[in-house]
């Protein structure tokens, strides 16, 4: 959870397979491929050949126009209201940055492999 904004992250159907059964969420293999992707091109932490699909859940912008509740710096409760969108320009840019991590997480994992492979 390194990315600032990012509160969850799912591989495949992610958090819908907590409400599938086994035989719904099972990948069946055929001579073909796989019929389904459920686990998102990653099984067992192994890439299976398959499309990896990554979603990320993003918290809302947080400066809104709305008055809100907080504390001042001597713990006191007070009410701020911030005039105008000072950051809404992170949505554009958090998806280059998720894929980014994606793919920097890959290489990292590849670099690992290889790694034990040259050492045996």
């Amino acid at each position: 959870m390194s990315i600032g904004a990012v509160k969850g992250v799912e591989i495949g159907s992610g958090f819908q397979v907590a409400e599938m059964l086994g035989s719904e969420n099972n990948d069946a293999i055929a001579p073909g491929g796989f019929l389904s992707n459920n686990a998102g091109g990653i099984l067992a932490g192994v890439s299976n050949g398959e499309e990896i699909i990554v979603r990320v859940a993003v918290k809302p912008i947080p400066s809104i126009h709305k008055e809100q509740q907080t504390v001042n710096t001597a713990n006191e409760p007070v009410s701020i209201k911030v005039g105008g969108r000072h950051d809404i320009s992170a949505i554009p840019r958090i998806i280059p940055v998720c894929e980014a991590m994606v793919r920097l997480t890959l290489a990292d994992h590849l670099l690992r492999q290889q790694a034990i492979l040259t050492s045996e």
